[in-house]
């Protein structure tokens, strides 16, 4: 097994920061809000109530009702409270989903870029990750005719993320119909990653899931999300599936062998986050917008450096490949991982090479950090490129 390389990275800069060096972290997945004030007052009120106790270990029944409620009114998908399973946030769903689905040796295409632990979930469940590269020039989006190249009589399930990580893009309804057909026809799951379906800022574009379009992938779909990236929670960890009732029934037994239930009093904070005020929460997704349009032109003003304007996340995914042959000081450029080196090492910028996400020549930047670090950290990146190449 392979250590999450995001949060490793993170934990360097961090690391770094708490020794008094001045670093912009970059690298984190995280919002760096803190969680609204009537979640955390519902926690405790949780714990004055003494909700301290076990509790169903598929998750309390008010919670996953939420969580349906809330599935049908944001993507217009009906599902029954006892389909749905809260977890120890979605990375904990994902594994309890490919546990419940995989045997031994059973393929999953994974379109690249992708998201670095999906590929040692799949091995740790025992199953074959099948890369499926996708272009810069198709938005980084998976196609049906590639996936056909890549089917094989040992083919389970294919993986969508949208608003992807680390491209910021997303799924239009029309191309989502087009993989829900191929998955029904080849008797396929999709495992369709949600977490980031709130956090959308496109004005042509909306959310779609793909369990929403039609009976049959309906059937077919397990949906992951959670509270930790829309919310400011990821401490709380509380992530979720939505499923047919056959696999919620199968992840709901792993579960209760594995983990039990989730934390209660991160439960009971849940529920209001999904059914109470929400003016935190858009408050925060406003910001983020703010912060995209801020870093995303800037760095398509710095030479040599490119990124497509993410319509979803909170990461812009820029192309270094044109500073390869320079070098910063004693770092030669070759390679995407040499840039985050010489970032970190003398301008004190921690981002994500993308040998991370299964891809070449780019690099990962959040901007889900404060608007003084986005201009600074975008200021520390220009000057890096102007110096040196």
């Amino acid at each position: 097994m392979r250590a999450s390389s995001t949060l490793s990275i993170s934990a360097e800069a961090n690391k770094k920061i708490n020794e008094g060096i001045d670093i912009i972290n970059f690298s984190a997945g995280e919002p760096d809000f803190n969680t609204p004030d009537n979640i955390k007052e519902a926690a405790k009120a949780a714990l004055d109530s003494n909700f301290t106790h076990y509790t169903p270990y598929e998750g309390i029944p008010e919670l996953r009702q939420a969580v349906a409620d809330d599935l049908k009114a944001e993507c217009g998908i009906e599902y029954s409270a006892d389909m749905i399973v809260i977890s120890n946030g979605s990375k904990h769903a994902i594994l309890n989903a490919f546990k419940a689905i995989l045997d031994p040796g059973d393929e999953v295409i994974v379109p690249a870029p992708y998201w670095n632990s999906y590929i040692d979930i799949i091995n740790m469940c025992y199953g074959v990750p099948v890369i499926a590269e996708t272009k810069k020039g198709n938005a980084f989006k998976v196609k049906p005719d590639m996936l056909g190249e890549l089917l094989t009589d040992r083919t389970k399930a294919v993986i969508i993320n949208s608003p992807n990580n680390p491209t910021g893009m997303m799924y239009t309804e029309d191309e989502l119909k087009a993989i829900a057909d191929f998955a029904v026809k080849n008797d396929l799951f999709v495992i369709s990653d949600e977490i980031y379906r709130r956090l959308v800022y496109s004005k042509k574009l909306r959310h779609v899931s793909i369990a929403s379009l039609g009976g049959d992938i309906f059937e077919r779909t397990i949906v992951i999300g959670g509270l930790s990236k829309s919310h400011a929670m990821t401490g709380w960890r509380v992530g979720y599936s939505a499923s047919s009732l056959q696999v919620a029934q199968a992840i709901a037994r792993i579960q209760s062998n594995a983990t039990s239930n989730v934390n209660s009093i991160a439960q009971a904070a849940a529920v209001e986050a999904l059914t109470g005020d929400r003016s935190g929460v858009e408050n925060m997704i406003r910001e983020f917008e703010h912060r995209r349009d801020y870093i995303a032109q800037r760095i398509s003003d710095i030479p040599l450096l490119s990124s497509l304007l993410p319509k979803g996340a909170f990461y812009l995914f820029v192309d270094v490949s044109k500073l390869y042959g320079g070098s910063v000081r004693d770092i030669d450029i070759k390679t995407s991982a040499d840039v985050a080196r010489a970032l970190m090492q003398y301008y004190g910028v921690a981002v994500v090479p993308s040998d991370a996400f299964g891809y070449p020549d780019h690099i990962r930047i959040s901007y889900a950090t404060s608007m003084r670090d986005v201009v600074e950290g975008s200021n520390r990146i220009e000057r890096f490129v102007k110096e040196n190449f």
